[in-house]
């Protein structure tokens, strides 16, 4: 993949995941240091938006962020048998970066891409879901593995494993690449703005969905 430290994501803690949207949700000022366009689902959705969380780089740069549309995702509804409920779509935002800085500042890692996208949405997706039928001191090995399928299945946008959808990008066709599973679906692309576009949801159709620029971040604040 063209992104060696995974855009500086990491998977979300099991015992947090729950109570990640919420706290976070309020806080917008991440978002308004991006040097960069958001995006979230265009205006014929009316229902509920809310700020989720930024990845920054290690000089403090945002790097990606995601927006949510929808119920709240939940982990513990979908360990209690109820999240199949539930009907949300995240939309994650990633700089089209050519050039990172490593951590330590000595180097430089490889570029953002669509590759980049679809792995943060497929782990997004991961972190609001638990079979009900595991056991919750397996859930971390769980989600290593799973995780980790991801992170492979992201590197390989052309496999058998994806389709190709085309969605409106602010009214205009756009080609995403899309896949399935049994606890949602993601996709990823990129727009003409110059930043690549992740998706994950459950409940609501991808097929129906439009994106577009969001005008005013500010007005998501919870």
């Amino acid at each position: 993949m063209e992104t060696t430290s995974r855009v500086g994501a990491q998977a979300p803690a099991a015992d947090g995941a729950a109570q990640a949207v919420p706290s976070a949700r309020r806080t917008v000022d991440g978002y308004l240091l991006a040097p960069f366009p958001w995006y979230g689902l265009d205006e014929a959705f009316t229902g509920p938006r809310w700020l989720m969380q930024v990845g920054t780089a290690a000089d403090g740069a945002v790097e990606h962020g995601s927006i949510g549309h929808g119920d709240e995702p939940s982990v513990r509804a979908e360990a209690s048998g109820n999240g199949d409920k539930e009907r949300f779509a995240v939309v994650v935002t990633v700089a089209a970066n050519p050039v990172r800085r490593s951590a330590d500042g000595t180097g430089v890692l490889e570029a953002t891409s669509v590759s980049s996208a679809a792995w943060l949405a497929g782990v997004g997706l991961l972190s609001f879901t638990w079979p009900g039928q595991m056991d919750h001191s397996l859930r971390d090995d769980w989600l290593d593995q799973q995780t980790e399928t991801a992170w492979v299945l992201a590197d390989d946008l052309h496999g058998d494993d994806w389709s190709t959808l085309s969605l409106p990008v602010d009214g205009a066709p756009t080609s995403f690449h899309y896949r399935e599973s049994e606890y949602g679906w993601v996709l990823a692309g990129s727009t003409k703005e110059g930043v690549h576009l992740g998706a994950y949801g459950r409940g609501m159709s991808a097929y129906g969905l439009g994106f577009s620029v969001v005008q005013d971040i500010g007005a998501y604040a919870g």
